[in-house]
């Protein structure tokens, strides 16, 4: 399931650092704008700390965990909906993700130049925010014109349905917010929104990229960009790159911890930045866990087994019969598969049984 999240934001403020530490992929950072050019695109590991353990127990021939993909694009300015900078390149590669990390740089530092002069997270957050609202409007009002007529003379009810959806779209776009902000009651509307693959109404993390000691607290930075998104549907993560770059270069997992401890941290900022994408994504996991291997596997949240079980191969969804299910804790509690069926926790669910995640899943089917 190759998923996407895109790193994005002015020039310099700190995107290519964090890529390097998520992905050890050494996309170029240097102090100048547009040192990203080409999106690179990294692979990451998503931490799950209950793969270890249970392959404590189970002593499995190998453990792997799920990914989600983080891509680095390059670095937007102000008139990029008109092409300036890298503006068509930027939108052409945003317009791809599935979720966007929108870092804001959120330290001082006289020796990392700012492309507009001064740090002001929330002023750079708005020019992003205003070039990609600029390039779905003008999405939006093609689109509008296209439909129109035959929404208001004809009587398509397709066309019907996707005018009042684009027309709300363009209200909250005129107003200069995003295409987030508008909620939708129907799932016709939803779908008719979803399918029109606006910029900003792709799910968003901002990242405010710190310095060392701010890393757990924040500072008045943060707190700025904490007011200027309380009306969004987004979250907020507090990170410092820089400081996750030298963590990074660390050899062993105890000296990395050590480091962590110093600082103050119990988890990298990097983990927790992971941890943050595939949930952005809507993703969750669940485990497939036998003496071959220890295995999780993505899925979106809500799905239903036979679903989830189309993930491990399309023949598993088509001759789905059963699903055998342990939930995590009661595998940790008893120690064993055979010991959880001895006590009576191990269910089985058919059909209809939305999948939780941490489910150690064993699928029954039929082809």
């Amino acid at each position: 399931m190759a998923l996407q999240c895109g790193i994005v934001g002015l020039p310099n403020v700190g995107k290519s650092t964090l890529f390097n530490c998520l992905s050890n992929a050494k996309a170029q950072a240097a102090n100048f704008p547009f040192c990203t050019i080409e999106p690179n695109v990294g692979v990451i590991t998503v931490p799950d700390e209950r793969l270890n353990k249970l392959a404590e127990l189970i002593n499995p021939n190998r453990i792997v965990p799920t990914t989600v993909e983080i891509v680095d694009i390059a670095g937007l300015v102000k008139g990029a909906s008109k092409g300036e900078g890298l503006g068509n390149k930027f939108l052409a590669n945003i317009r791809e993700t599935d979720a966007i990390i929108h870092v804001l740089r959120c330290f001082d530092d006289d020796n990392v130049t700012h492309v507009d002069g001064s740090v002001d997270p929330v002023r750079d957050k708005e020019i992003i925010d205003a070039e990609l609202q600029i390039k779905d409007l003008e999405t939006v009002e093609q689109r509008i014109q296209r439909v129109q007529k035959q929404a208001t003379t004809g009587g398509d009810k397709t066309a019907k349905l996707q005018y009042e959806v684009l027309c709300k779209y363009r209200d909250v776009l005129q107003q200069g917010k995003s295409a987030r902000s508008v909620t939708f009651d129907t799932k016709d509307e939803q779908k008719a929104a979803k399918e029109l693959f606006l910029l900003t109404s792709k799910p968003v993390l901002y990242v405010c990229n710190v310095d060392e000691k701010s890393a757990i607290n924040g500072n008045k930075y943060v707190e700025q960009v904490r007011e200027a998104i309380k009306e969004e549907n987004a979250e907020l993560l507090i990170v410092a790159a820089r400081t996750e770059a030298d963590i990074a270069e660390l050899e062993t997992y105890e000296d990395r911890q050590m480091f962590l401890a110093e600082v103050g941290l119990e988890e990298s900022g990097v983990a927790r930045l992971i941890k943050s994408a595939y949930a952005l994504l809507n993703l969750e996991t669940y485990i497939t866990a036998g003496v071959q291997e220890v295995r999780a596997w993505t899925y979106h949240k809500g799905w239903k087994a036979p679903q989830c079980a189309g993930v491990i191969h399309t023949d598993f969804e088509k001759g789905f019969i059963r699903a055998e299910v342990i939930k995590y804790d009661d595998y940790i509690k008893y120690g064993s598969e055979a010991a959880v069926r001895e006590a009576g926790k191990l269910s089985v669910e058919g059909k209809e049984y939305i999948v939780q995640d941490g489910d150690i899943m064993h699928f029954r089917f039929n082809v």
